[in-house]
């Protein structure tokens, strides 16, 4: 896609995947990708970040002879995610408002 997509924007993304069911890196990365160009260097700061906010925590599963280490979201993410996602509401509001001529600012 065309628009860039700042971290918190990929942080909103990462809670609302994990809220639906724990999930890996990968997995994320590429639910992400169908909306955003991102590198695997930039998710797993981001995924970093959200852990060590309280946001996320982690634990590890055998999959096919090796461990993946899942996310899931705790009671602070999916207060974060709520915050996020009122956020996220009120700028879509504003961008749709100003695309189709409802937000101007005039000038006073």
């Amino acid at each position: 896609m065309y628009y860039p997509t700042s971290a918190l924007l990929i942080e909103y993304l990462i809670l609302a995947i994990v809220k639906g069911h724990d999930s890996y890196g990968y997995e994320i990365s590429q639910t992400i990708k169908l909306a955003a160009n991102i590198k695997e260097s930039t998710l797993y700061p981001i995924l970093k970040k959200l852990e060590k906010a309280g946001f996320l925590t982690t634990y590890s599963q055998e999959h096919n002879g090796r461990q993946r280490k899942y996310y899931t979201i705790t009671n602070s993410g999916k207060e974060q995610l709520t915050f996020l996602s009122h956020q996220w509401s009120l700028y879509k509001e504003t961008i749709d408002g100003i695309i189709e001529g409802r937000i101007r600012h005039d000038k006073n």
